[in-house]
């Protein structure tokens, strides 16, 4: 393959598909606008954080709308596909799962495309580009799609990514799962802290892969003439992916949620089985202290000052406790 490994250039990254073929790599960014000139050719450039001027520069290589170039300048946007004259704007997130379940690592990808021409813009560099270029590598002979071929290379390498974080979402509710009916006492706050975090992450997690049904099949609309009719079904299975992983994400919102309320089940039964407990253990200790406390009376009694008197009454507080023991063990309140 021609022009050996890419190379960076700065902050820019730039590939030349020539006739199906990768033609160079690593060419500067001003050569943009020569190369998308020729119909036979399709470039691919990516900016990591990219300043407004160098954005600006782009913008009028390539004719870009400025509500667009103003998306990319104001992140944070909502997964989406925004439909221009002379070009299509398309907002992405590839996700990344951290150790700790609070760890949603985004990256904001922008994506432009031209006729010819496909830009993305990366916010941070927690998205791998040379997975993406590796998987583009991987089917050469459909690189004669032009830009279909790289945009779906590029959504097929996001909702991956988005089905591995779903998969370890799974993994961690399952963990959960595991450890409710054997989570030790005063582990408690631990686990609910664990939850918390677990279902902010599911909830961020959401609201990057819903939003891509509707970009995903605004694409394969026949009107924008993006997908060719051979790269049909590859971005069919695209969609497909994307409702499953959206459907998953839907059941882990859920899964979490029925995991936090038989927590907090599970945390009130605890606390009555040791109410009736305390219970038990109390009413136990109230009969020595009726009886003892009503031979403390200032008035004679039957065996006063006798030994037969404490006898009776220290039979009775073993008798009437032991009772009371046997009748609440049974009931499994001690």
């Amino acid at each position: 393959m021609p022009g050996g490994a890419a190379s960076l250039t700065g902050m820019v990254r730039t590939r030349l598909y020539r006739n199906g073929e990768l033609e160079r790599e690593g060419f500067p960014i001003a050569e943009v606008s020569d190369h998308i000139e020729d119909p036979s050719a399709t470039v691919w450039f990516d900016l990591l954080a990219p300043s407004p001027e160098k954005l600006e520069v782009i913008s009028e290589e390539l004719g870009l709308h400025p509500l667009a170039v103003e998306d990319v300048l104001h992140p944070h946007q909502r997964p989406k596909l925004d439909v221009y004259d002379s070009h299509l704007f398309l907002t992405l997130y590839a996700v990344r799962l951290g150790e700790n379940p609070s760890e949603l690592h985004l990256t904001e990808v922008s994506v432009f495309v031209t006729k010819n021409a496909l830009v993305t813009v990366r916010s941070n560099d927690s998205c791998d580009i040379d997975q993406l270029v590796a998987r583009w590598d991987a089917s050469p002979a459909m690189s004669r799609h032009g830009v279909a071929f790289l945009l779906h290379g590029l959504l097929d390498y996001i909702v991956d990514g988005h089905f591995d974080v779903a998969q370890a979402l799974d993994d961690r509710v399952e963990a959960l799962e595991d450890t409710l009916f054997t989570e030790r006492p005063g582990n408690g706050r631990v686990m609910q802290r664990e939850m918390f975090d677990l279902r902010r992450t599911t909830v961020r997690f959401r609201r990057v892969v819903v939003p891509m049904r509707d970009v995903v099949s605004s694409l394969m609309r026949r009107d924008l003439v993006v997908v060719e009719s051979d790269m049909a079904p590859y971005y069919q299975d695209v969609y497909d992916h994307v409702l499953r992983v959206s459907d998953w994400t839907e059941s882990l919102r859920e899964l979490v949620g029925n995991v936090y309320e038989t927590h907090l089940n599970l945390q009130g039964y605890r606390m009555n089985d040791i109410m009736k407990k305390v219970t038990s253990w109390a009413a136990i200790i109230a009969v020595p202290t009726l009886i003892t406390g009503f031979y403390g009376q200032n008035v004679p009694f039957p065996g006063f000052s006798k030994l037969s008197g404490f006898l009776v009454s220290s039979v009775l507080i073993v008798v009437v406790s032991s009772i009371l023991y046997v009748v609440f063990r049974k009931r499994d309140w001690i």
